[in-house]
């Protein structure tokens, strides 16, 4: 993994925002709906059929431990995955990306270069957009300088360029040296 990975892998681990169901029948109740039958979900917890429709129906309020266990594991392992996605599906609609970084940035422009780029502290919030096409390119299996490009990209139009308010010679803008990288979404 590289630097631009572990970002977006930390960003996720930050993102707890909902709990999961605590209770025996709400747990029981998202088991259903992520497996679509009883059947499915007595198969995964090692149970009867008629043993996960009394949890659901709250006729037994608790479970032996060993199964109440695995009901937990099994929450645990399908509940965050959603919230992640549900997470990042709002950044790359509307929300964008903060990235925070101590890196060397370069830049090449028609007034001139800086071959010798300079460390920068910026927290930078990107647009939904460079949220999505780095998304994209995380799922596609992208390298890590490829995904770089991406976030360089969004700096040079929103930090270097303010929207199109100065620099407009700037023609590409370069990430090296990676002191630190924080993602937020």
């Amino acid at each position: 993994m590289g630097e631009i990975d572990d970002a977006i892998e930390r960003a996720d681990r930050e993102a707890f925002t909902k709990d999961p169901p605590k209770t025996l029948k709400g747990q029981i109740g998202f088991l259903l709906k992520q497996f679509g039958s009883a059947k499915a979900v007595a198969q995964e917890l090692g149970v009867t059929a008629d043993s996960v429709n009394r949890y659901r129906r709250g006729a037994r309020k608790h479970a032996r431990a060993d199964v109440a266990a695995k009901i937990d594991d099994a929450v645990k392992a399908r509940w965050q995955p959603l919230v992640r996605k549900r997470r990042q599906k709002q950044a790359a609609a509307s929300g964008g990306i903060t990235v925070e970084t101590r890196a060397r940035f370069g830049y090449t422009s028609s007034a001139g270069s800086t071959d010798d780029g300079r460390f920068r502290r910026l927290t930078v919030h990107l647009p939904a957009a460079y949220a999505q096409q780095l998304f994209d390119a995380r799922d596609a299996g992208a390298s890590d300088q490829d995904m770089r490009g991406i976030i360089a990209e969004g700096f040079k139009e929103v930090y270097f360029q303010d929207g199109g308010g100065r620099a407009m010679g700037l023609s590409d803008v370069e990430i090296n040296d990676i002191d630190y990288l924080d993602l937020d979404y």
